[in-house]
């Protein structure tokens, strides 16, 4: 299936190199382009996108406030984030207006990419270089102690962390040097633990407990 996506970012040279890297991918359609925050709405109208990919700062209206106004009207619809920003406050502000996704400029070619097919999968994704600043050291040391009761091992532990940052079975295999298909034994023996039924389940459990808040 093609993902539709609008395109939403005020600097214009890099808005359509975004295009030109969005529409190289037989999966993926740019079918509409804009870089100020109040045409978002019309233009999602006209467009009918799957996905949104938003810049924070844009003039008119900011990214945030579009984001939030986007998903009161159309639900169904997923939006990843686009900024220069990787402060912890952009992203929550972010994730809490909706955001399923949130990409760094600086890695928005792989990351973006990636970012997009983990979104339309039901999945957060946060890029390499927010997702350390967003859980902090804390998460490492905080997850022991939130989930005692279900005395998941160190290995699982470690596991849970990588899918909450988007991670594939195959990308979590190549940080830890184990086999991908002993990630999947991982993940299933964690699902079973904390009576979870899905990654965006489990995704959603690790953010909601691990993101320290402001």
């Amino acid at each position: 299936m093609t993902v539709r996506i609008l395109l939403v970012d005020d600097h214009k040279m890099f808005r359509q190199a975004l295009c030109n890297l969005l529409q190289s991918e037989v999966d993926l359609q740019v079918v509409g382009q804009s870089g100020d925050g109040l045409e978002v709405l019309n233009l999602a109208r006209a467009t009918a996108p799957d996905l949104v990919c938003m810049d924070i700062n844009l003039p008119g209206l900011s990214g945030v406030a579009a984001t939030r106004d986007l998903l009161a009207l159309f639900p169904k619809l997923k939006v990843v984030a686009l900024s220069a920003h990787f402060e912890k406050r952009h992203v929550q502000d972010m994730l809490n207006a909706g955001a399923l996704g949130y990409v760094t400029k600086t890695e928005a070619s792989d990351e973006l990419l990636h970012a997009i097919r983990s979104v339309c999968q039901g999945r957060r994704y946060l890029c390499p270089e927010v997702a350390p600043r967003f859980f902090g050291e804390r998460s490492a040391q905080q997850l022991p102690t939130v989930l005692t009761a279900t005395a998941l091992g160190r290995r699982e532990e470690q596991v849970l962390k990588r899918v909450a940052e988007g991670l594939t079975s195959v990308q979590i295999a190549d940080q830890m040097n184990i086999a991908p298909s002993t990630v999947e034994v991982h993940r299933r023996n964690i699902m079973r633990k904390l009576n979870l039924h899905s990654v965006a389940e489990l995704t959603r459990y690790v953010l909601s407990r691990s993101a320290p808040a402001d």
